[in-house]
């Protein structure tokens, strides 16, 4: 009993740090055992049982799977080489809850990690939590064994625990779930499991499994129930198929009896549909005639002519224009030119950089030695890349590397002499009208809805770094509509209060908890017919010293709350660190999203440090008071790839307590974020933005305000400028 308890002990405590760190430890000392199939899960696996594969390094997708026992949509992430995660939604048959449907909808998160890759005769070895921050319905860990026993035949074996073992946990009635029940981890008696899948061909994998599952949830109440029939057989039977790179189908049996299917979609940042990109190639570099063919250009006695810098500047602004980039103001002397740009096409700032390197050496005559090219934001310079014209004369055909090399990063100060604005940059006014579909998913009561109309949005960048931004909405058709919060008093659960009651009584946008509803109300600004205004702000950018960085925002900042925003931000172009304050007061917006507000009011506040690591990982923590007045903290880790693929994962904790705070007991989600590039293969900044929670709630809410610094600036500073600088010659 001592040793058993001793190893759940240790596996709790350590397994937790070992999910964290072991990607860098170098504890994997072979290639990860990449997966042919996904399970039911969402991850690398058999059927319902798990293997020690993973899936391609940043590997982003989604699995549906139907049976008898459940119906279950996974989103998975490769989030590194060995660490696995899923969020999962499913609708559990054969259970009731107050509903009395005869189902649940389960929300539940899984990770894995490879602990090692397969080598030599060692099998890839990988360990992992099933369900830990959901409900328990699933709940369960397990380590598990893959070996490759021919290049077509894969065999793996492990020992699980909870639901794995057939002996599900017992689910607490009064539970608000988003705890993690750790003292449960590897208790209960294991049972062994294993699998073996068959590559018939590069698009047929077969599978067969054996399995424990006996699809049951235990509650603390004394109610059991069963989730469909009870399997007749512990094995269970797979057919997959591959559908081109990035679909596959298949469908399986569960103890022989049930049927079910499965359909998903995988896709992997480094596999873009054009991975070179389909826009034109860049001018090419212009190499200086020599001093005896132009001897007036190398002699410098051009810059005393008051017309060369006008003519030089309209000419490279226009060249400037049609790469994307607009040339905000130039500084040019006998030898040395800095150009301020403003990158409007391209995700990598490198390759708007490397562009305008090119055309600097076909613009300026040849005297013109140090090129210093500056990246502007809003206004704001960023920091400031200084070349040899000679290197990039002598580079250009060379690995990127290397003029990475010669290249010097530095801050750029607010004002530097001699620049000479552009004619004609500002003001500047651009609109657009686009259609928009609003999703809702994760959602218990509701499953998917939808909304889909058209947006017109517009900005006016009046002076450099003070803009006017609008936006104007017109719904047309979906199904999220209107609806008032949850009642939230005993025994009434599911049930809402309607619109008219909820606006007739201002006393309920407090909850019975006594915590102000900003979020839980959120359906109160939906279903409108009538155009509304999500956004209508001035804001004003600055840089009142070389490393840092201000933002005001006045305005309706966002569909719910409208008010005045501040920030500021200490973020030096060389430095991995960054720090930031930002101060707001608002006021609730009314619930036709016009000019009118409601009575709420309140000033929130967060302290926030940034670090950025290799690899394209960032992790900041927010520390702070939140829209409901709470105060907490939030951390966030993120991963960008090179070609702008950006996912994240965050978690707030907050004083509010699991009661208060309601189900879910903390706000916890994931970030997506893709650029249109990526899929169309034509240069631009557009992205395509969500975030994935499973629950709305009150507790961590903060504002949703447009235009924050530390992602306005850090695509120009050190990390994120040279994770992309392959770009450079591009």
């Amino acid at each position: 009993m001592r040793r058993s308890r001793l190893i759940r002990q240790l596996m709790a405590t350590t397994l937790p740090i070992t999910l964290v760190l072991g990607s860098g430890s170098g504890t994997a000392t072979a290639d990860p055992l990449l997966g042919r199939a996904m399970s039911t899960y969402g991850l690398p696996g058999g059927i319902d049982t798990p293997t020690a594969e993973t899936l391609p390094d940043g590997t982003l997708g989604a699995t549906l799977s139907w049976s008898d026992y459940a119906r279950r949509g996974n989103v998975f992430f490769q989030a590194l080489p060995g660490l696995t995660g899923v969020l999962r939604y499913a609708r559990v048959d054969g259970i009731n809850d107050y509903r009395n449907e005869g189902f649940i909808s389960d929300r539940s998160l899984d990770l894995r990690y490879q602990v090692l890759g397969e080598e030599g005769w060692r099998p890839a070895v990988a360990v992992g939590l099933q369900d830990f921050l959901g409900t328990g319905v699933y709940s369960g860990e397990y380590i598990v064994a893959t070996r490759s026993v021919t290049p077509s035949i894969r065999v793996s074996a492990g020992l699980g625990w909870g639901a794995l073992a057939g002996k599900p946990r017992v689910i607490d009635v009064n539970d608000n779930g988003g705890t993690p029940n750790v003292d449960q981890w590897f208790s209960g008696g294991a049972k062994p499991f294993g699998s073996v899948s068959w590559q018939v061909n590069n698009k047929l994998n077969l599978v067969a499994e054996y399995s424990h599952d006996r699809y049951q949830a235990r509650y603390s109440n004394g109610r059991e129930f069963q989730q469909g029939k009870e399997p007749g057989s512990k094995l269970n039977l797979a057919a997959n198929y591959q559908i081109g790179r990035n679909y596959s189908a298949g469908i399986y049996a569960i103890g022989g009896e049930t049927i079910g299917a499965q359909v998903t979609v995988a896709l992997n940042p480094r596999e873009a549909a054009y991975p070179s990109g389909l826009e034109k190639a860049p001018a090419p570099v212009r190499p200086r005639p020599s001093p005896a063919a132009d001897p007036e250009g190398w002699s410098g006695a051009w810059s005393q002519d008051p017309t060369a810098q006008p003519a030089i500047q309209k000419a490279l602004g226009d060249a400037m224009a049609k790469e994307g980039q607009r040339l905000e103001s130039m500084a040019l002397s006998a030898n040395r030119a800095e150009v301020r740009l403003r990158n409007l096409r391209y995700i990598n700032q490198a390759e708007a950089i490397g562009r305008t390197a090119r055309l600097m050496t076909r613009a300026l005559p040849p005297s013109v030695e140090t090129f210093v090219i500056t990246s502007t934001t809003d206004g704001m310079p960023t920091s400031s890349v200084t070349l040899r014209r000679s290197d990039v004369e002598r580079l250009e055909n060379t690995d990127a590397a290397r003029i990475a090399a010669a290249a010097s990063l530095t801050d750029a100060p607010p004002r530097a002499p001699g620049l000479v604005p552009t004619d004609g940059i500002y003001p500047r006014f651009r609109w657009s009208v686009k259609p928009y579909l609003d999703l809702g998913i994760f959602s218990a009561e509701d499953g998917l809805t939808h909304e889909v109309g058209a947006e017109a949005r517009a900005s006016y960048e009046i002076t450099p770094g003070l803009v006017a931004t609008g936006a104007l909405r017109q719904r047309a058709f979906g199904d999220i509509g209107q609806r008032g919060p949850a009642i939230g008093l005993p025994g009434t659960r599911g049930e809402y209060y309607t619109p008219e009651e909820y606006e007739a009584d201002p006393s309920l946008e407090t909850t019975p908890e006594g915590v102000p509803r900003v979020r839980s109300d959120t359906r109160m600004y939906t279903g409108n017919s009538s155009p509304v205004i999500p956004e209508a702000t001035l804001a004003w950018y600055a840089k009142p010293t070389s490393t840092v960085y201000t933002r005001v925002t006045i305005g309706l900042l966002e569909r719910s709350f409208g008010g005045v925003s501040t920030e500021a931000l200490w973020k030096p172009a060389n430095s991995q660190l960054a720090f930031g304050a930002e101060v707001n007061r608002v006021r609730k917006r009314d619930f036709d999203q016009l000019f009118d507000f409601r009575d709420y009011e309140v000033t929130t506040g967060h302290v926030s440090a940034y670090y950025e690591f290799t690899e394209g990982f960032t992790a900041q923590l927010d520390v702070g008071k939140y829209l409901a007045g709470d105060v907490g903290a939030t951390v966030t880790l993120a991963r960008e790839f090179a070609n702008g693929w950006q996912v994240g994962a965050y978690a707030t904790k907050t004083d509010l307590s699991a009661d208060e705070f309601g189900e879910g007991s903390f706000d916890k989600g994931i970030t997506l974020s893709i650029p249109i590039g990526w899929a169309t293969g034509q240069a631009s900044r557009d992205r395509v933005s969500t975030n994935l929670r499973s629950l709305s709630r009150d507790g961590g809410a903060r504002l949703n305000v447009n235009g924050r610094l530390y992602d306005r600036v850090r695509d120009s500073h050190t990390v994120d400028l040279y994770e992309g600088w392959g770009r450079f010659w591009r």
